[in-house]
């Protein structure tokens, strides 16, 4: 792993970039992993004045191992992240905690540093770096691709998911994040009578007691060329 941090912007953040490069045959993971792995995590050294306001991911895979479901990457990634309070007159130390995985999953973790730039100077190499990946980022919704209206089905066995989206001759594919360690990604999709998109989702068993009142899952759909990240907020 290796970390990447650009000067300071007018609006006081510094744009950077977390590079992952496991060995061939290894695969890392998006923020939730599926069955089995570690999602990435980057933090600051304990007693830090800045923070990591957030850190993005590209469209991930769904990678299926005989029973076994991740959802990250099979090659290098590159994390885009923004730093807040770390002016370039400060060094940075950020811990990175990530899982690799081949036959067996490993934690792998480092304190990464970036020494004070007080001439504030990108290289633009790394620059460039940044800017592909939060090219890479899947945008918010938009008119033409937004989520109509979303329901769990009160036995909490299925979700549904009325969308307007672009069409596309492939069937878009979706990844909800529910509660911490659970992704769902087994999408069928139909036509709603208003000719919207719906995606069906079977919910696999959810933790004991959980209440989804007042909760919020992620979603990610991609279609064609297109992808969408949303949240869904339940009642």
């Amino acid at each position: 792993m290796r970390l990447i941090l650009l000067p300071e912007g007018p609006d006081g953040l510094r744009l950077g970039a977390l590079v992952i490069e496991p060995k061939p045959g290894w695969i890392t993971y998006w923020k939730e992993p599926g069955d089995v792995g570690i999602p990435p995590a980057i933090t600051p050294a304990p007693g830090a004045p800045y923070t990591v306001e957030d850190l993005g991911f590209p469209i991930p895979k769904v990678m299926e191992s005989g029973e076994i479901t991740d959802v990250g990457y099979d090659e290098p990634v590159t994390l885009p992240l923004t730093l807040k309070n770390a002016p370039d007159s400060m060094g940075v130390t950020l811990n990175a905690f990530v899982g690799v995985c081949q036959n067996i999953c490993i934690p792998f973790q480092a304190d990464l540093r970036v020494p004070p730039d007080e001439a504030g100077v990108s290289n633009p190499v790394e620059a460039a770096l940044v800017r592909s990946a939060r090219a890479q980022v899947p945008p918010g919704p938009a008119p033409d691709f937004h989520v109509v209206a979303h329901e769990l089905s009160a036995d909490r066995k299925e979700l549904t998911i009325r969308l307007k989206m672009p069409t596309s001759g492939e069937a878009p594919k979706a990844f909800v994040r529910g509660p911490s360690g659970h992704v769902f990604v087994e999408a069928t999709t139909s036509q709603g009578a208003e000719g919207e998109t719906l995606l069906t989702l079977p919910i696999g068993k959810l933790p004991k007691k959980y209440d989804v009142s007042g909760k919020e899952w992620g979603l990610l759909v991609v279609s064609g060329g297109r992808a969408m990240e949303t949240k869904l907020a339940f009642d």
